[in-house]
């Protein structure tokens, strides 16, 4: 039976390829996203698409009714890929910013996973996948907002990982580093005279989207999915960095490259 994979945040970037690539290797992909056109394009590239914004819990709710239908209430793969970031000092920062940054990247996505899980415990088998970041694991100034939406992602992921365990449903993460996508365009900024843009020194460490593909097949495909997969140099120094460095030592390389 081909596996059904529903795929968040398939517009651009990791989305998109992710989509593309499994399709590639046999899987029953559905590509959702947010907007009209993006369904649209999506659709002609030959995708079975859901409309889902995260932000909006009745579109969420009807997008879990339309895979649930369109699976026969077996989905194989959850990738809960899709987010967005908000940049700028937090005194900069509203209320309502935050809430609609911890909206689409936290608050839908567990509403989404907590509606599909029905439709992946019964048969003892699946894979759930987030696409965090190294902000996750560290924050710099000016993006304090999507970092603590991360580092919430990062715990919500290990407390359903343990809660999963014995079922057969396996859950891990992909940690990237800086990638080159649409993301940094569609990043709001809180001080639009006042950028927030990515060290120089970044650029040299920063990959393309489909280096993501093979974590992805691994969270996949193993029989032994890793807790945890870093995406570019960067992501995998930061963990190492945190151990060996005195806090206040890694405040002030991490203010220095913001």
């Amino acid at each position: 039976m081909q596996k059904a994979v529903l795929i968040t945040g398939c517009s651009s970037g990791i989305g998109l390829v992710a989509a593309q690539d499994l399709r590639n290797r046999g899987y029953r992909v559905l590509a959702a996203c947010r907007k009209t056109q993006d369904i649209d394009n999506l659709r002609q590239l030959g995708f079975e698409t859901i409309a889902l914004d995260l932000d909006d819990r009745n579109s969420v709710t009807q997008a879990a009714a339309n895979v649930i239908e369109l699976t026969g209430n077996r989905l194989y793969g959850l990738f809960n890929n899709a987010g967005y970031g908000v940049y700028g000092p937090l005194h900069s920062v509203s209320r309502e910013q935050f809430e609609q940054q911890f909206s689409t990247n936290l608050f839908g996505t567990h509403q989404l996973t907590q509606l599909l899980l029905p439709a992946m415990l019964p048969h003892g088998e699946g894979r759930i996948i987030q696409t965090s970041s190294v902000m996750g694991l560290i924050t710099t100034p000016n993006r304090g907002v999507y970092a603590a939406s991360k580092f919430a992602l990062e715990a919500w992921s290990d407390t359903l990982r343990m809660e999963l365990h014995g079922s057969g449903i396996q859950v891990s993460l992909i940690e990237p580093g800086p990638l080159h996508s649409n993301f940094t365009q569609n990043v709001r900024q809180t001080q639009s005279d006042k950028p927030v843009v990515n060290p120089s020194l970044a650029e040299r460490f920063t990959l393309t989207s489909d280096a993501v593909l093979p974590k992805l097949r691994h969270a996949l495909e193993s029989p032994r999915a890793r807790l945890r997969y870093p995406v570019t140099l960067m992501a995998h120094a930061v963990p190492v960095l945190k151990r060996l460095l005195p806090s206040r030592l890694l405040d002030m390389l991490l203010r220095g490259n913001s």
